[in-house]
């Protein structure tokens, strides 16, 4: 059985790591090498660093970070933002990151994903989904959120998966920084239109919230934010509902 990974998201901001409410509204939570350092003493399986103005900005991604990381990190490190090319996911993988995240750049020109995936292998490609719901359906946006692109997510996701993803971040816009749990139908949706990995993001407030998404959602990982930047919990308190649930976790036997 493969063991649920527990994440902490590092939203990243001119240099500084940041959250907010529905993607906005954002307030500083400290430097991101200094609590990706933090979070993998704790015990977390895997980091992720979104530099989240780096497309709306028309930049790249944030390479003196990831290399300050990977530097003294040694768990998985996941990078988002700004990657547009195979060029540009090159540099990022030779920063020291794992796995690369792409979103808005993939919506606008699909066959990225198989040029990514052809040239580092699909375990290295994963396709960001910012959904929020419309109705019984739920719509992809991109741009760190700002733009609704008026397709399906579900359908996007599986689209994804046939282009060559090897996993799925899948962020409920409407949930997001709300602590109101995850969007547990919307991680079913694409749980039974996709076989690869995915991972929960968008409104933990407490570990029973990120045991849900695993039981119920039938998420691979969990990912969070505000729960641990603030202290509120720490991974070892998540880790541990996730075990009192029966589901297999790193460093809990």
């Amino acid at each position: 059985m493969l063991r649920k990974r527990v994440i902490p998201c590092l939203d990243v901001k001119d240099g500084r790591v940041v959250k907010g409410t529905r993607f906005v509204n954002l307030t500083d939570e400290g430097d991101p090498v200094e609590l990706a350092r933090r979070y993998a003493a704790e015990g977390a399986d895997e980091i992720c660093y979104l530099d989240i103005s780096a497309t709306p900005d028309g930049r790249s991604t944030m390479l003196e970070t990831i290399r300050d990381t990977a530097a003294t990190v040694f768990i998985p490190l996941t990078v988002g933002g700004g990657v547009r090319s195979v060029d540009d996911m090159r540099r990022v993988l030779r920063a020291g990151a794992d796995k690369v995240v792409i979103n808005s750049a993939a919506v606008q020109r699909p066959r990225l994903i198989q040029e990514c995936a052809r040239a580092f292998g699909r375990q290295c490609v994963v396709i960001a989904i910012d959904a929020r719901r419309t109705g019984r359906s739920w719509t992809l946006h991109t741009h760190g959120g700002r733009v609704d692109v008026h397709l399906d997510a579900i359908a996007w996701a599986a689209r994804a998966e046939r282009l060559g993803a090897g996993e799925l971040l899948i962020t409920s816009i409407d949930r997001d920084g709300t602590k109101d749990g995850y969007d547990l139908a919307l991680l079913r949706a694409i749980r039974n239109s996709t076989t690869i990995p995915i991972i929960a993001s968008g409104g933990a407030g407490r570990p029973a919230d990120l045991t849900a998404a695993i039981v119920e959602g039938a998420a691979d990982a969990v990912l969070a934010a505000s729960i641990f930047h603030r202290s509120e919990y720490s991974i070892a308190e998540v880790k541990a509902d996730l075990a009192s649930a029966g589901v297999a976790v790193r460093g809990i036997t």
